[in-house]
């Protein structure tokens, strides 16, 4: 059973002006359980790098203290991170042009799959001393660069894998299994190496902080074990025929002949791209700023931290998993816009409990509520890449997907600055309730300048 990706997209079968990205007449695949099965597993172990690398424990470490006074670790850490989201907003799209062009999405998946394992097990070497913060900061900022080009080929592989009418199941399940992964392994190495008094498993101690050094070896392991499936996965070698060699200096003029064409022809997808950039940032800031809200207004305690991120994650693949079958009924304009509505109406409710008020406690709601919150961020960042993906013909993906990658690094300063400038005037951290609201409202504003990606095929 299978369908044409031109049906699907409502395309005549050839590209035409209001339609940028192009249409492809090739059938659409229908892959084998153990494709999808794999692509799922590598989003089950690449949670490593954001749920333990980035939020829950190594980023914390660096953070900490034993790197230098006045928050220095953070401060370095924020400065690496901003180098590398430039560098990814200026390549993302034409690696995944290039990747498109070549035919080798699948051997650039590997190479950069296998750069990151290799810096997540070289943090491994930052002992707890000043001296070592360049390093820390410089292989986890260069692990989140790779692992953002790693993610590039693996999104835009779903039009591989996915037909129009499982789309947004495909893209909800395969999200949902990137949460549970992160439970998974925030449960391993919580109890095996962080709980409890020392020595820990294999005898690992605190001293030197060996123990959460070893989360990161843990965290490469894991990583790889579940990535291999699919990297070792065969698949059809890519049509000769659609094969190019452009240079560097050519990809960038075609990117901005595609961005040119987008605004010009195809304002439905140019929107979309606009609209997703800002709300995606505010998603992430849910999760960057959880922790510190929840201890610092809500009265969570640093132990339980990690408890919250664990239901947060359980949370938020049951989310995915419900959204990704709604989108497939309802549209992924409906999931999206819903969710948001969701969360707004839940930071107000946040808002109204931040202070002490019978029957609930600050903490007693954030655990509620909080918790709400991780329900609908899930379903509107897998019905995101589901659009995407419903949009861009195969042969286009990686192009267009880099161009989704890029859009969003491009405002990735929104949450901290508009975060900034509250704390600057209310002196609280209910500022950053506010901002966050601020961005998705001004996201699920602009969505409304969007339509579902079948109703824009029969618009063009």
């Amino acid at each position: 059973m299978t369908a044409t990706t031109a049906d699907s997209a409502g395309c005549s079968g050839t590209a035409s002006p209001a339609s940028p990205v192009g249409c492809s007449t090739k059938p659409a695949p229908a892959s084998s359980t153990t494709m999808i099965a794999s692509w799922f597993l590598w989003s089950w172990g690449n949670a490593s790098v954001s749920a333990v690398m980035v939020t829950f424990v190594f980023g914390t470490y660096l953070a900490s203290d034993v790197f230098g006074p006045d928050e220095r670790g953070t401060q370095w850490l924020t400065s690496a991170n901003a180098i590398a989201g430039i560098i990814i907003a200026v390549t993302a799209p034409v690696i995944g042009q290039r990747a498109d062009k070549t035919g080798r999405r699948k051997l650039w998946l590997i190479v950069h799959t296998l750069l990151v394992v290799g810096l997540m097990a070289a943090c491994f070497f930052v002992q707890p001393e000043p001296g070592f913060l360049l390093l820390g900061v410089s292989l986890l900022a260069s692990l989140t660069l790779f692992d953002e080009f790693a993610n590039l080929n693996y999104n835009a592989m779903i039009v591989d894998i996915a037909r129009e009418g499982n789309m947004g199941r495909i893209s909800g399940i395969g999200w949902g299994f990137g949460y549970l992964g992160g439970i998974g392994l925030l449960m391993l190495v919580y109890l095996s190496l962080i709980a409890g008094e020392p020595p820990h498993i294999f005898g690992i101690g605190e001293d030197e902080a060996l123990n959460i050094r070893a989360v990161a070896v843990v965290s490469a392991a894991w990583f790889l074990i579940f990535a291999l499936p699919l990297l070792l996965h065969k698949e059809k070698t890519a049509d000769k025929n659609t094969i190019e060699h452009v240079s560097i200096a050519q990809s960038y003029r075609r990117l901005l002949a595609v961005i040119v064409r987008l605004w010009r022809d195809d304002r439905n997808t140019f929107w979309f791209l606009v609209s997703s950039a800002i709300y995606r940032d505010g998603l992430s800031a849910v999760f960057a700023y959880g922790a510190i809200l929840g201890t610092t207004l809500y009265g969570i305690s640093p132990a339980n931290v990690i408890i919250f991120g664990i239901a947060g994650n359980v949370i938020s693949a049951l989310g995915a998993f419900l959204g990704g079958w709604l989108d497939d009924r309802l549209g992924p304009k409906f999931v999206i816009s819903a969710s948001l509505w969701a969360l707004l109406a839940t930071a107000v409710v946040l808002l109204i409990f931040s202070e002490e008020r019978a029957p609930i406690t600050p903490t007693l709601a954030f655990w509620i509520f909080g918790l709400g919150l991780c329900l609908f961020v899930g379903p509107a960042q897998a019905s995101s890449r589901g659009f995407i993906g419903r949009i861009a013909p195969p042969e286009k993906a990686g192009e267009l997907f880099g161009l989704y990658a890029t859009a969003g690094r491009s405002v990735s300063f929104l949450a901290p600055v508009l975060i900034s400038i509250f704390l600057a005037v209310l002196h609280s951290n209910i500022a950053i309730i506010l901002a966050i609201a601020t961005i998705l409202a001004l996201g699920l504003a602009l969505l409304y300048k969007v339509k579902n990606p079948r109703e824009h095929a029969r618009v063009v």
